[in-house]
Order: structure tokens, then sequence, then C-alpha cells
């Protein structure tokens, strides 16, 4: 009763849609299917995040991903099978393309090639709508670099990339880089943007009391609302891709470990929205 103005900022999150995050594990057919079963009897488009990769974090907080190309593929497999016709929304792969230009994997030419088979065997479900994460503003700055890798890991055949996954920058920022990444593809590439939590931008430093400013930076607010119209040029659509309030991982002494829910953290995010 006497938290009634944090029960009402806390609705700001659970009553918008947020994607659902595909980590590995062998029960992704199921897994896939009984949510877009559940999508389909509310009557929306779901939204999922498929994060699997071989060497999938590249040394940054947390760890995972498939033990070898073999595993990836047959578990792309499986999920495709889950989606089952259904329409549904796919940001591939967060962090993969730019950790291949920025040289931190193994094998890069090994991922851009598993990433532009799951392009293929995700579109051949003939109801997927495939994204291609292409990281954010403050990360890759050689686009042509960037562009080289994400036409590699099959952009082309996908129906677009998407952008800001996870991260704070604002949505004009990601636009005006969108449109660099669209026009060295050719200028008619689309794209999706995460605005779950940039309603006031990054931190302004690096770190933030010795954490990286990317993992549970303070100050931080929701972003606008999900939306398939933004009336932005080029932009398909405006995804909560990260849920806003979990935690990005235990970055600083008690914090919570990542994807752990951490109720101040996202009410604060909600208390600073516009």
């Amino acid at each position: 009763m006497g938290r009634t103005a944090d029960a009402a900022a806390l609705r700001q999150i659970g009553a918008r849609p947020s994607a659902k995050w595909l980590t590995g594990g062998p029960a992704v057919r199921d897994e896939v299917d009984a949510y877009l079963g559940q999508a389909a009897l509310a009557g929306q488009t779901p939204v999922l995040v498929v994060h699997n990769i071989p060497d999938r974090d590249c040394a940054r907080q947390g760890t995972g991903g498939a033990s070898g190309p073999a595993e990836y593929q047959r578990w792309i497999r499986d999920l495709a099978a889950g989606v089952g016709g259904r329409p549904v929304t796919v940001v591939l792969e967060p962090g993969a393309v730019p950790d291949a230009v920025r040289g931190c994997v193994r094998d890069p030419d090994g991922r851009l090639t598993l990433l532009r088979d799951a392009v293929t065997v995700l579109r051949s479900t003939g109801s997927a709508r495939v994204y291609v994460d292409a990281g954010h503003p403050g990360w890759i700055s050689d686009v042509a670099a960037l562009t080289a890798a994400l036409d590699r890991a099959g952009v082309g055949e996908a129906d677009g990339f998407a952008l800001n996954v996870a991260n704070f920058f604002g949505t004009a920022q990601n636009v005006r880089y969108g449109h660099r990444i669209s026009d060295a593809l050719g200028g008619d590439t689309r794209f999706v943007v995460d605005t779950s939590r940039n309603g006031n931008g990054p931190h302004a430093g690096a770190t933030v009391d010795g954490a990286p400013s990317w993992c549970n930076p303070p100050g931080r607010a929701l972003g606008q609302e999900p939306t398939a119209d933004p009336g932005l040029p080029r932009v398909d659509a405006l995804l909560w891709v990260k849920y806003p309030g979990e935690s990005d991982g235990a970055c600083r002494p008690g914090e919570p470990d990542s994807g752990v829910w951490w109720p101040e953290y996202a009410l604060g995010l909600a208390r600073r929205a516009g």
C-alpha cells in the first residue's frame, strides 16, 4: 500500500513487450514452439534474440555459447523447426559481427560463415524476419570494415541489421549510425533499434566505479516504447530487446549476476523515464 508509486513506475516496464533470449540448451525447438504458440493466442508477433554463437562473449561479462560450429548449426536448425511458419522477429547474435571485426574471436571467418548459415536457415522458415546484430555507435568506428563483415554474415539475405542491443545510445544517434551502415550496404538496408534503456543516452565515461560503463551504469532511463511504426526512415521498428531491470552482470560489489532481475535498478530506469 505504501509503494503504489513504485508499482506504477514498474508497470512502465511490465506493460511493454520485450524480447525472449535464447542462449542454448537441447530443448530449443519445444521452447520456441511454446513461446510462439502463446504469442499467436495473444495476437502478437514475438521477438527472439538468438545468442549462442561459439566464443559468444569474447572476454566480456558472462560466458557461454555453443561448443563448436556443428553444435551451433544443429541448434539453429532445431530453433527454426520450432518456428513452424509463424511470424517472428529474430535479432541474430548480439555482438557477434562487431567482435569478428575487432578480432577478439579465434576464428572470425568461421564465425561469419556460421552467421550466414543461420540467416539462411531462419529465413527458410518463410515467416521469420531476421536482423543481424551490428553493435552500436560507440563500438566499431570503421563502418567500411563493419559493413564488409555484415555482408559476409548474410545481411543481404536477411531483413536488415539491429543496433544498440542491451546498450544505451540514444535513438537519434543510432539512426544516424544506421544510415551510415545502410548507405555503405547500398542505401536500402533497413534496421531495428533497441530503445529499452536509452532514454538518457550512454554514460559519459568508459568506466564507472571501476567497471565498464556498459554494465549497469547509473543514471540511465527507459527509452521510447516499442513500436513497429516508428516513423523514422529505414527503421523497421523500435524494440525492447534487453529487458529493463535485468542486470548486465556482477560488475561491482553487490550487483546481481547477468540476467537476474534487479528491482532497484529497474525502478531507477522507470523513474527517470521522460
